[in-house]
């Protein structure tokens, strides 16, 4: 039809509450929108007048299946404004535990959130009817991660064994060796993983993006780095805010996200990928060529590829730190408090977290700034919306609500409306 609105009123899939609207006139989009409308959580004033050693747990309930990435981000961040830096055996570990989150939340997402559209199910649990192995494999990845969390972090949800400075107890190397066992046989499963997503049937569809990531001098990011683009963009966290700029749009609870002076941008597997293929290890590299990926990705349909490529590489990563860990002499380190201004910035498993903090002389927070993935993500989604979806609206209305429901997904929005299914409202002028 010539002039078709496509509206979502609860979309799946995202952290919170989010819809999308897209109007169609004359066969050609002209507007998608994007609304988050969750309600304010109020984070970065919870954290005003507590004390900066208190930033790790507070943090880590925002998001229950990335808390370590908030973990990390504020220990970072900390340090940084108390002028310490984390190395040897302790900075191994954070490796270690940031493997853990990324294992257990790339395999949810590629195995109950997004598989299911590639494979026609309208959920995950359909998709076990006939696929009951591959579930099963995915839910022994995710184990694996899971329990990556629950000994470095103490327990898998908003782990509490992360501190500034370090941890308050680490593994000792025996009780390392259960876990390298396990993470062998989820080696395995994820090789397979990226062989099964790939055989998926990806529209062709490619965009110019402004990739933005972390990249570090000689590791796949993590916890430090500079933040590059690939259009010149290399700067360290501390001129995150001279670069990248938030406003508010009146749909949307959520800020918006935008590189100063060129607009929109995205981050995550795709772009961690395209800006650091190099840094991926070799089982990691030859799996994302197998897989038809090469060193660079402009297809967000094949994000879900480079997501398991990511699970893959964490893998491997935290058996090769099993395999060299050797036991820290104390499990953190001793700080002072002063004031200072603190900056970070981390590769959550949905991209870039950046996190500010304003110390007072008694390590009291004064002030805080913590801009999510999500939000830095909003505006490119809805440019894949508009420019996408044109090349489907020939379509029946299922299938147009699917690709709809698809491209978004392609980013991994979060999980925390996963209970609700869409409901597509056409209005056919």
């Amino acid at each position: 039809m010539a002039h078709r609105t496509i509206k979502v009123d609860y979309l799946a899939r995202v952290e919170g509450e989010g819809a999308f609207k897209i109007v169609v006139r004359g066969g050609v989009v002209q507007s998608a929108e994007l609304s988050i409308f969750e309600p304010p959580r109020f984070f970065e004033a919870f954290l005003r007048g507590r004390a900066y050693t208190e930033a790790p747990d507070i943090t880590s309930r925002i998001c229950g299946i990335c808390p370590i990435a908030y973990q990390m981000s504020a220990v970072h961040a900390m340090e940084n404004a108390l002028g310490i830096a984390i190395t040897g055996p302790l900075r191994a570990l954070r490796r270690l535990v940031y493997c853990g989150e990324w294992i257990e939340s790339h395999t949810l997402h590629i195995y109950m959130l997004h598989a299911p559209d590639f494979l026609g199910y309208a959920s995950a649990i359909e998709m076990a009817r006939d696929h009951g192995d591959v579930v099963r494999r995915g839910l022994m990845l995710k184990k694996a991660g899971n329990e990556i969390m629950r000994l470095l972090g103490g327990r898998e949800i908003h782990p509490i064994n992360i501190r500034v400075g370090g941890f308050y107890r680490t593994p000792h190397r025996r009780e390392l060796a259960p876990l390298a066992e396990q993470l062998m046989l989820a080696r395995d499963a994820a090789l397979e993983t990226v062989r099964w997503a790939a055989s998926f049937d990806f529209p062709d569809r490619e965009r110019g993006y402004e990739f933005v990531a972390l990249r570090h001098a000689d590791e796949y990011p993590f916890n430090e780095g500079h933040i590059v683009s690939n259009r010149g963009l290399d700067i360290l966290p501390d001129a995150y805010d001279d670069h990248f700029e938030e406003t508010q749009v009146e749909r949307s609870t959520a800020l918006y996200s935008r590189i100063r002076t060129r607009g929109s941008y995205l981050c995550g597997p795709l772009a961690r990928y395209n800006l650091n293929f190099d840094r991926l290890s070799a089982i990691a590299r030859e799996a994302a060529r197998d897989a038809g990926l090469g060193a660079t990705c402009t297809n967000p349909y094949r994000s879900i590829v480079v997501r398991a490529v990511e699970v893959l590489y964490a893998c491997d990563e935290a058996l090769r730190i099993i395999a060299a860990y050797e036991e820290p002499e104390q499990p953190a380190i001793s700080i002072e408090p002063r004031a200072a201004v603190g900056y970070a910035a981390t590769e959550a498993p949905r991209g870039l977290l950046y996190h500010r903090y304003r110390l007072d002389e008694d390590g009291t927070i004064a002030d805080a700034r913590i801009v999510p993935p999500t939000s830095q993500n909003q505006a490119s989604i809805e440019e894949d919306l508009k420019g996408f979806i044109e090349g489907f609206l020939d379509l029946p209305d299922d299938e147009l609500r699917h690709r709809c429901e698809q491209t978004v997904r392609n980013y991994d929005p979060c999980i925390s409306c996963a209970a609700h299914f869409l409901r597509l409202e056409i209005d056919r002028g």
